[in-house]
């Protein structure tokens, strides 16, 4: 096809990779001419540019309920593969948690399945256009942390300088890792990621995690992750994606229903950095501080004195330009904004002490972060913060400490966190699935990358606490990994209904759009083994979704190399796939008040007991009426499907209708949330 378009002395330099494993397809460089040749052949479906994609414990586990003396079906759970591209960074086969490795690629399913005994890791590497990417091992900790956290051993008194002190361990110990580098320097290219899809459904892995992705959700023809993780649908794998921590507040980098969308979320364990000044006042303030100024006697300087060349408003901000390295170095500075911290480090300061100042948005409570500081510094709050500047005004010789972190117990967890996206309805669906642990997460670290994330700072750790959804996806593969292990021939859509109709309830209460930003709530692993009932979805089901939203008969079988044909009656649109929740965007036309009702259809497979009696109970505010017919379900057998249909109506006016129906037997409780809310939200 190429040779059609490109000339044939030059096709062999054109050619970058091609993915014949287990799709179809190959990337190139081509110029526009020849792009626009080969986007006219009638077998090409589209034609995207190489887009660069960025990677998006101790205690985690217990928190979920999955204890160190959890009962294990080890012989199942020690044959998982659990695939990461996670591994952006690549492997780092020394830290204690992870497992033996081989860090040389193969082929098949040897790849992964090699040397049981005692080989339980191996990785490949993607080195396209990077040729800094000419090794699997880590050289930034993303992916040594990753993948610890789905599937490391048991290492007791795991820490980082003592903080966060623990026996650190995975979800499944006994399972083993294969690694797919697919990012370097300047990032994760689009080509890599196919070719890591397309080695991995080869290798067989069962679970594939994801913390990496785009910043704005794309059209599936032109999405390689959403393209790559249909292909492992096919195979039965489940693919877990990271819903993604920058962007626009209300959409996540995973839109497609085949994949499994992660938020990430705190713990019951907080960490915090005192700040105790002379006159004996303590203050509590968030960062991850090692270093320790205790018995120093450090002068204290505010950042609007130490510039000779900018304003007082920006100087208080600690701006990079307006520090003055001889004013600052080895002092203690005070500034009004959070990131003087990396400012003050650069020009030799010992200690910062910062106000928070983050932006939480109305109605909202989110959790503040603790991050690795790369020398002494705490952030605090802006009431503290102007505590202390008064202190420090009316103080000839103001002395400020700021201690060692550490651990305290978080009674509002779990919570989201403030920098990670909240999802809002697009072409498929509107919210993430499931959150899962994700902030101030602990785990195997390389001890050739800066845990601060700058070059400058020298420490060399093997544990190390970072937070994002590339911490909280790693949770949830380790989590479905579990639960697999109990019913390995369970389909990729009962596992995920599994987490999902078993997580735990979220405190709406506490955030004004609360499932926007943890979806069905809360995975709990051991519930999940034991649902009761699930929602399956199939192949044929997507297909049929895709149809609705405008693709062909013809297009689809390119791309899914599957032949199916667009149904001619009636087909599924996407709230009515057969998803545990249920959304609804409800277009208002400017109106302030507008009546609705809405159906959702679903069907439910038990794997509870086989002679079982579902009843229906649901919950909404006053104002809204929820019907479920039938409200009975009788099952007789194991496997048995049976269909109900929900209607929600009433009257919307610019918020959110937040509602949920659960059924249970008096054993089980299968809970399933539901949504509807105006174009305006």
């Amino acid at each position: 096809m190429l040779q059609q378009v490109v000339d044939s002395r030059f096709v062999n330099q054109s050619i970058v990779r091609s993915y014949t494993r287990s799709f179809n397809g190959f990337a190139a460089n081509l110029t526009a001419q020849e792009k626009q040749e080969l986007a006219g052949h009638e077998d090409v479906v589209s034609i995207f540019p190489s887009r660069t994609f960025q990677p998006l414990t101790t205690r985690s586990w217990d928190f979920m309920g999955l204890p160190e003396n959890v009962h294990r079906n080890l012989t199942v759970e020690s044959d998982i593969i659990i695939g990461v591209l996670i591994l952006e960074f690549g492997l780092n086969r020394k830290v204690s948690t992870m497992k033996a490795s081989a860090l040389l690629p193969r082929n098949g399913k040897e790849f992964v399945k090699a040397e049981k005994t005692s080989l339980a890791t191996r990785a490949r590497y993607y080195n396209s256009l990077q040729p800094s990417n000419d090794t699997a091992r880590d050289r930034e900790g993303h992916g040594t942390h990753t993948a610890s956290t789905a599937a490391g051993n048991y290492v007791k008194d795991a820490s980082f300088y003592g903080i966060a002190k623990g026996t650190g361990r995975g979800g499944v110990p006994s399972a083993r890792i294969a690694a797919y580098k697919v990012c370097g320097l300047i990032g994760c290219l689009e080509m890599d990621i196919l070719a890591a899809f397309d080695d991995a459904i080869a290798d067989g892995v069962d679970i594939l995690s994801i913390s990496l992705g785009p910043e704005k959700p794309l059209q599936f023809k032109d999405d390689s992750v959403a393209i790559g993780a249909f292909h492992a649908l096919q195979k039965g794998i489940l693919v877990l994606q990271s819903a993604g921590n920058s962007g626009d507040y209300k959409t996540v980098a995973s839109i497609v229903p085949w994949i499994f969308t992660v938020a990430a979320s705190s713990t019951d364990r907080g960490i915090v950095t005192k700040v105790v000044i002379g006159n004996g006042t303590a203050f509590t303030g968030k960062a991850i501080n090692s270093f320790s100024l205790a018995g120093s006697s450090v002068p204290v300087v505010y950042g609007k004195n130490v510039t000779k060349t900018c304003s007082e408003d920006d100087a208080r901000q600690c701006l990079p330009i307006c520090l003055e390295p001889s004013l600052v170095k080895g002092k203690i500075i005070l500034c009004d904004n959070y990131l003087g911290v990396n400012n003050a480090f650069r020009v030799g300061a010992v200690g910062a002490v910062t106000s928070l100042n983050a932006f939480t948005p109305q109605g909202r409570h989110l959790v503040h972060i603790s991050f690795i500081v790369p020398l002494a510094a705490s952030h605090l709050s802006d009431q503290n913060f102007n505590d202390l500047q008064s202190y420090y005004a009316a103080t000839i010789t103001p002395k400020v400490d700021i201690q060692i972190s550490e651990s305290v117990k978080n009674i509002d967890a779990p919570g989201c966190g403030l920098l990670f996206k909240r999802a809002k309805w697009h072409y498929s669906r509107y919210f993430e699935d499931v959150t899962a642990p994700g902030i101030e997460i602990l785990a195997a670290f390389s001890p050739l990358a800066p845990p601060s994330g700058f070059s400058s700072d020298k420490r060399s750790v093997n544990y190390s606490i970072l937070s994002g959804t590339s911490m909280s996806c790693p949770h949830a593969a380790g989590a479905a990994a579990y639960v697999k292990s109990f019913h390995p021939n369970w389909s990729p859509s009962a596992i995920k209904s599994a987490l999902m109709t078993t997580a735990w309830r979220m405190d709406p209460t506490k955030d004004s759009l609360a499932e926007f930003s943890y979806g069905a709530g809360h995975i709990d692993p051991v519930k999940a083994v034991d649902p009761g009932l699930v929602y399956e979805t199939f192949t044929e089901d997507y297909i049929n979704m895709l149809c609705s939203l405008g693709y062909d008969t013809a297009t689809l079988r390119k791309i899914l190399g599957v032949n199916s044909t667009c149904p001619t009656g009636m087909q599924i649109t996407p709230k009515d796939l057969n998803y545990p929740s249920m959304a609804r965007r409800i277009t208002t036309n400017d109106s302030t008040v507008l009546t609705f009702s809405e159906n959702f259809t679903r069907t439910v497979t038990n794997v509870g007991l086989g002679n079982s009696t579902y009843k229906v109970t649901t919950s909404t505010s006053p104002n809204y009426n929820i019907s479920v017919k039938p409200d009975i379900l009788s099952f007789r057998t194991l496997n048995e499907r049976k269909s109900f249909e929900v209607i929600i109506s009433g009257k919307i006016t610019g918020e959110m209708v937040s509602a949920e129906l659960e059924w249970s037997d008096g054993v089980h409780r299968v809970r399933n949330p539901i949504i509807v809310y105006p174009d305006s939200l």
